[in-house]
């Protein structure tokens, strides 16, 4: 990992801002490319393009119940065990965002209030690939249930041999998915947007994925509602000398082994620590299966940075605004009100990140890519839409004619001031409601 000062972090900063990212021309034209075959030909591009990319040669692209009970009978008890514990949790505390639909009644017969409305179909992405993720099964079904949400269909990626993975299928059962297709990448996403002769078209896709997934849901939004555009994954670590240099060490190994593009950053006031931090990574690597991934992660994306003090090191949180961010530092809870800008905040040396990504509840489905700027974790109000309800009496209307008219006059908008002057004029529907 390289390590910096905090004022030539900025200065990186303000260069890679300057230069703008990288285009996405090549990929956008395979993507828009993919969108268009699924939707002129439908569930025949699927079956195509999921024996070629995922060399998989189907004869059905919709799990079975058999197959979800086989995967049941796969899995180990430890493993439902633990499914069912993490679960509990997730539910536990999304329970506490459902809303409710309310109503101020006022004097004079005016009624105004939201009513909150449950999407009706809602599609789950989960990645395949380089591993497998029951847990965002949970992350992603759990809300959309709570929300009451009508239908929840999942996509993933087959094995070569047209298999689901049967942690994923076994999450799948038991977070209440309705169905779960064997479809993944950019095609998945086109089937879910635009439907075929097998999959229904949904309202809203969420879930993350790689580069194609990602793309393919910023082309069909619009056409479909998404929650986010996730970018590699994050994790941003303020350490001081009472953080345990193997604690911080591993948290952030933890993050570097999703994939070659995973960002793993920490930060300090001690250029001592930093220094046996990035020792301690190295050492820590070398026992690790995914040291190669890891190594690759570390290289490119892998950061310490040695702040003034830390007020200097939660304005440099600020800038980066992390997916993961982790307060490993005395009175966390003190320096957690100075961070405007994260997903998720853990605080402490017992809170790492992992226990996030799986058991203690809260979403791990978060905003990537500094976009923590201007989102939010998933939640049961990314499964809901609201509605205004606006009622007036005929006299409150009346009351109120004045202002509107001369409001709407101003816009030149005279046909809207007429839709009140035609019931002020209308002498028989006095006394009526």
């Amino acid at each position: 990992m390289r390590v910096l000062t905090s004022r030539e972090f900025r200065e990186e900063q303000q260069t890679n801002q300057t230069a703008g990212k990288s285009g996405n021309e090549e990929l956008d034209s395979k993507v828009l490319e993919i969108l268009r075959r699924v939707r002129t030909s439908g569930d025949r591009t699927l079956y195509e393009l999921t024996e070629q990319f995922d060399g998989a040669a189907l004869n059905e692209l919709t799990v079975s119940p058999e197959e979800l009970t086989e995967a049941m009978s796969q899995v180990s008890q430890e493993f439902l065990t633990a499914l069912r514990q993490a679960k509990e949790n997730i539910t536990t505390f999304h329970q506490a965002q459902t809303e409710q639909s309310w109503y101020v009644r006022q004097t004079g017969g005016i009624t105004l209030g939201q009513q909150v409305t449950p999407l009706d179909k809602v599609g789950v992405y989960i990645p395949g690939g380089k591993a497998a993720y029951p847990s965002s099964v949970l992350m992603n079904v759990i809300p959309a249930r709570l929300a009451g949400v009508g239908e929840i269909a999942i996509t993933t990626p087959p094995q070569q041999d047209g298999s689901i993975n049967p942690y994923v299928l076994a999450a799948a059962k038991e977070a209440g998915a309705d169905r779960v297709y064997k479809i993944g990448g950019a095609q998945a996403i086109a089937a879910l947007t635009y439907g075929t002769e097998t999959v229904g078209k949904v309202d809203k896709i969420v879930g993350p994925g790689n580069a194609f997934v990602a793309r393919a849901k910023k082309w069909v939004y619009g056409d479909v509602a998404i929650d986010m555009i996730a970018g590699p994954s994050e994790i941003c670590v303020v350490a001081d000398e009472t953080a345990p240099v193997r604690y911080v060490a591993a948290d952030l190994l933890s993050q570097a082994e999703h994939d070659e593009s995973a960002r793993a950053i920490c930060v300090t006031a001690s250029a001592e620590l930093a220094e046996k931090i990035a020792a301690e990574v190295q050492k820590q690597n070398e026992t690790l299966e995914r040291k190669a991934i890891i190594q690759q992660s570390l290289k490119q994306h892998g950061q310490i940075i040695v702040a003034e003090d830390l007020a200097d090191a939660c304005e440099i949180v600020n800038q980066i605004a992390p997916e993961h961010l982790q307060l490993m530092i005395r009175q966390p809870e003190a320096y957690a009100a100075h961070i405007r800008h994260a997903g998720a905040i853990f605080l402490g040396n017992y809170s790492p990140e992992p226990l996030g990504d799986y058991f203690a509840g809260p979403n791990h489905t978060l905003p990537t890519s500094a976009t923590a700027r201007f989102a939010s974790p998933l939640g049961v109000y990314d499964f809901v839409k609201k509605s205004s309800i606006i009622q007036y009496s005929r006299e409150a209307l009346l009351q109120a004619g004045e202002a509107i008219q001369t409001l709407a006059v101003t816009e030149g908008l005279t046909a809207h001031a007429n839709a009140i002057k035609v019931r002020e004029d209308d002498t028989d529907a006095e006394g009526k409601h």
